[in-house]
């Protein structure tokens, strides 16, 4: 007898409970299958046909929690295909349509928090009621509680102007370390020089040009032409139009430094209830105002806004030295429940270490591209597509966009636990869950068995052994 093509996606034949409907007495199974609507399927006959597959039986809680209620859960249930609000009014299957509908959802479900099929179905069959809703509600987001702590303290505003005096290159050259000097010892020790061979008008960018040729500010030219990068084309005509033009950029870059450091602080002091990483790697003066405006359009957007995000705006924040950076970092990263990339023209190994340390605990992570190339790299070629959580060994996937809108709507989706998955079944034993919105794979189960059984069998004594 033949599958119905409504089941036909649940059938993998790994030993699972996907072999239900294709392993010994399956003939007899789907006959019994075919009787419905006439003839229902209750708890006990259910059970029934598991055990003649061979499969083990299931829980009166997870027999209704999976076919006859449509609770809360970390995405919506009713958004699965084959859901019908009747559904909710029966005791029992009975239709080949809330089959499914079920089956869809226990697939989801194993693949999203255990990585394989048989792996989920094996602990979640015995729970009852109050255990599958117990286990579920950890996997959320306390959707009322976001709303409910009000506004963070605000940090600081920095011009979008000034943002970029905030960057590492600019600290370089207007506070260096060590023995190194500033940007003003480079460029009035250009200008003296300058005055002495033949004096005259003169460009920023030349005075510049000229004080990197020096031994002692080798390898400084990108910091140096970083930090004055608005004054390269101005024309110098004097000692006194030199320290003005310098100074006035000095003076932005201490208030903007300043203001950094304090955002800094109150950055930590909300790590305990940080919601968004936002990992970037900025090169020049446009790359941070792009980024501030971005982060002002994603952060503000009314769809979201009720949801009080706390966020790490990276234009906003400086650390006092290049190893406290990678601290704060690390820490926000590990504490934040999302992370968002931005990948743009030249990304970075930071970044995609910050990327790498949210995908292996778990964490959804959202890529924004600014080219559709780079998307479909991301999204299907680079090795940050999917990596391992070294907690559970389940394989997790980025969501990787576009658009900006896609980013929003994916942060309500997450915060709002309203997000919307499809099921594919490339082959037999090979599932992968789809994120509807970006069309990303963010869970996948090999057919390779070998692989798929030794990844399993080896994965957690492994861990404890390590």
């Amino acid at each position: 007898m033949d599958i119905d093509p409504r089941l036909s996606l649940f059938t993998g034949d790994t030993g699972g409970i996907d072999s239900w409907l294709t392993a010994a007495n399956s003939e007899l199974i789907l006959q019994r299958l075919a009787k419905m609507p006439g003839q229902p399927l209750s708890l006990s006959l259910f059970n029934q046909l598991l055990a003649l597959s061979p499969q083990p039986p299931v829980s009166r809680g997870f027999f209704e929690y999976y076919w006859c209620s449509a609770p809360t859960h970390p995405y919506r249930v009713e958004d699965v295909p084959g859901y019908d609000h009747t559904y909710t009014g029966y005791d029992r299957i009975v239709s080949v349509d809330q089959l499914s509908w079920g089956l869809y959802r226990i697939y989801l479900d194993c693949l999203l928090y255990f990585g394989s099929i048989r792996n989920g179905f094996e602990f979640l069959r015995t729970k009852d009621t109050s255990g599958l809703t117990s286990f579920f509600t950890s996997k959320m987001y306390d959707t009322k509680g976001l709303i409910a702590r009000g506004e963070p303290i605000s940090p600081i505003s920095i011009p979008v102007a000034d943002r970029h005096l905030i960057g590492e290159l600019a600290c370089k050259s207007f506070e260096p370390s060590g023995e190194d000097k500033d940007v003003w010892y480079a460029i009035y020790g250009a200008w003296v020089e300058h005055q002495q061979k033949r004096g005259g008008v003169i460009t920023y960018k030349q005075l510049l040009d000229s004080a990197c040729l020096k031994p002692e500010f080798e390898g400084r030219q990108i910091e140096f032409a970083f930090a004055a990068d608005e004054l390269l084309d101005e024309v110098v005509e004097s000692e006194e139009q030199l320290k003005q033009k310098y100074e006035s950029v000095k003076g932005r870059f201490d208030r903007a430094r300043q203001a950094a450091l304090k955002n800094t602080d109150l950055y930590l002091s909300m790590c305990g209830d940080l919601d968004v990483y936002v990992a970037t790697s900025m090169r020049s003066r446009e790359q941070f105002r792009d980024m501030a405006r971005i982060c002002e359009r994603i952060f503000n957007d009314p769809s979201i806004k009720h949801y009080n995000i706390r966020y790490f705006d990276p234009t906003l924040a400086a650390a006092r030295g290049h190893e406290d950076k990678g601290l704060i970092e690390c820490l926000m990263v590990r504490c934040a429940k999302i992370l968002i990339y931005m990948a743009g023209a030249g990304d970075s190994y930071g970044k995609d270490v910050e990327a790498a340390m949210a995908l292996s605990h778990g964490k959804p992570v959202i890529f924004y591209c600014d080219a559709e190339r780079r998307r479909k790299i991301f999204q299907d070629i680079h090795p940050l597509s999917r990596l391992v959580d070294f907690r559970s060994g389940v394989a997790v996937g980025l969501m990787a966009t576009l658009a900006i809108e896609d980013v929003i709507l994916l942060l309500h989706r997450i915060v709002g636990n309203a997000m919307r998955y499809e099921l594919e079944r490339k082959r037999k034993g090979y599932f992968r869950v789809i994120e509807a919105l970006t069309r990303s794979v963010v869970r996948v189960q090999t057919d390779h068995t070998l692989l798929r059984e030794t990844f399993w069998n080896l994965y957690q004594d492994a861990d404890v052994k390590s």
